[in-house]
């Protein structure tokens, strides 16, 4: 068990890479200290623990700087194995493939999703749609396999690639909204579509996911200012 003051968190609210830590610290029942950057600014304190990226989030453990959300997932899972649910799969086979979807996440998927609000003109943001709603064909189908037709796809809890693709659940929630689309379609991805619900309620979540209305509000800011998607 962190002692306090032990583990802190650099991070931002509206932030999914924020997110991926503070699950990973809430499933493990960690006590830690969120320490709050203020929008369109940097602090000391970030740019001293990140000075390579410059970005959050970063964990302090010990005052020793770990960065770049995922890293950070897999580190505290590491750091303190016999504190709450294992995040990381086991089986070395199922550790790679968590990895290899949750690349895939980063990379491909969201980076099309954040592409919608971005696009310029009808065609463009046809086919930013249609990468996004490929990409959860594809993730349907990784669910089905990976969960064995447990809950999640970590199996009975939260794992690695629920906290890697669920961070993002807040900004489909607002991309839906804003662009009058339905990406979570049960008709079209049932398994996920109900993967998201179980995901959204845990315990471990409902305390860190933005409310949708506070998220779309925070999109237009950003939009505004930088005609950005969400910082990382």
């Amino acid at each position: 068990m962190a002692k306090g003051g032990e583990v802190k968190l650099i991070g931002g609210w509206p932030s999914p890479f924020v997110m991926r830590p503070r699950i990973a610290l809430n499933l493990k029942g960690l006590e830690y200290e969120f320490l709050e950057e203020k929008f369109g600014a940097k602090s000391e304190l970030l740019l001293r623990s990140n000075p390579v990226h410059k970005k959050i989030p970063v964990l302090l453990h010990a005052d020793r700087p770990v960065c770049e959300s995922l890293v950070i997932v897999q580190y505290i899972d590491e750091a303190w194995p016999s504190s709450g649910p294992s995040i990381l799969p086991s089986d070395p086979y199922d550790r790679a493939t968590a990895r290899f979807w949750a690349a895939y996440i980063d990379e491909k998927w969201f980076p099309s999703m954040s592409g919608i609000a971005r696009a310029q003109g009808e065609e463009a943001k046809k086919a930013a749609i249609d990468l996004v709603v490929e990409g959860l064909s594809l993730l349907e189908d990784a669910f089905g396999k990976i969960s064995k037709g447990k809950p999640f796809f970590g199996g009975d809890t939260i794992g690695f690639l629920d906290i890697a693709l669920g961070c993002f659940l807040g900004w489909v929630r607002v991309t839906e909204r804003t662009q009058g689309l339905k990406l979570l379609d049960q008709a079209k991805v049932p398994g996920l579509a109900k993967w998201a619900e179980r995901f959204c309620a845990d315990s471990a979540v409902k305390g860190v996911m933005p409310e949708t209305e506070k998220l779309a509000e925070f999109a237009k800011l950003i939009m505004a200012k930088f005609g950005a998607p969400p910082p990382q």
